[in-house]
């Protein structure tokens, strides 16, 4: 039974059998409890945004949160069909979103690059609909950039660490790419999850393989 649900969870909902969500978005605190900027724009015009995936977004959140020149971040879910998606919801994997995380950075501090070279470097992005032991759809991994500019940026990025990959023997990139996705907030308790929580689960993990 858990294998055949777990295929099922595997597989991507069609636009016509995704859950019909709601108006209303998730209410969530306007203030990063680490970094105490806000986590609801207006962001500063000189900010960039980049919209990760990478498995559970508990732990992929706190990859960025410690960088230097990362304004705020937020866990939410993007990618899919259904809007203002709930946590539940998602955990069906009959929304079509994956957890992700809103990174809004300065650019002239961190580099699109560095955040990538962090993005590729902390979860393995050859699994599929999964990361380790984390199964379905809202696992997978995902890339969706703001313009055309910064997706080709990505693309390249994702050329180059599939070279490296290669090299090592591992697996093909599974990586989703796409522009000017809708990110949805998650609930306010997923919020800087594993800071709130220190101790908490984390099963984000890398292939080994560096980012060259």
């Amino acid at each position: 039974m858990w294998h055949l649900f777990s295929r099922e969870k595997m597989r991507m909902v069609t636009p016509e059998e995704a859950l019909a969500g709601r108006s209303s978005g998730m209410p969530v605190s306007n203030r990063h409890a680490v970094l105490g900027a806000p986590l609801l724009p207006p962001f500063p015009d000189h900010c960039r945004e980049l919209i990760v995936g990478m498995g559970c977004f508990w732990g992929a959140e706190q990859c960025f949160w410690q960088l230097e020149g990362v304004h705020t971040t937020a866990v939410g879910y993007a990618g899919g069909y259904t809007p203002n998606p709930t946590y539940e919801e998602v955990c069906t994997a009959r929304t079509g979103h994956t957890e992700a995380v809103r990174v809004i950075y300065e650019p002239e501090v961190v580099s699109l690059e560095r955040l990538l070279q962090v993005f590729w470097e902390s979860h393995d992005p050859t699994q599929g609909m999964r990361q380790g032991n984390d199964v379905g759809t809202q696992y997978r991994s995902a890339l969706y950039l703001p313009d055309e500019q910064s997706l080709g940026i990505a693309q390249a990025s994702m050329e180059a660490y599939q070279k490296a990959l290669d090299a090592a023997g591992q697996g093909h990139i599974t990586t989703e790419l796409a522009q000017a996705v809708t990110f949805y907030y998650a609930e306010d308790w997923h919020q800087q999850y594993l800071h709130k929580n220190p101790g908490g689960y984390c099963g984000l993990a890398g292939t080994g393989v560096r980012y060259a």
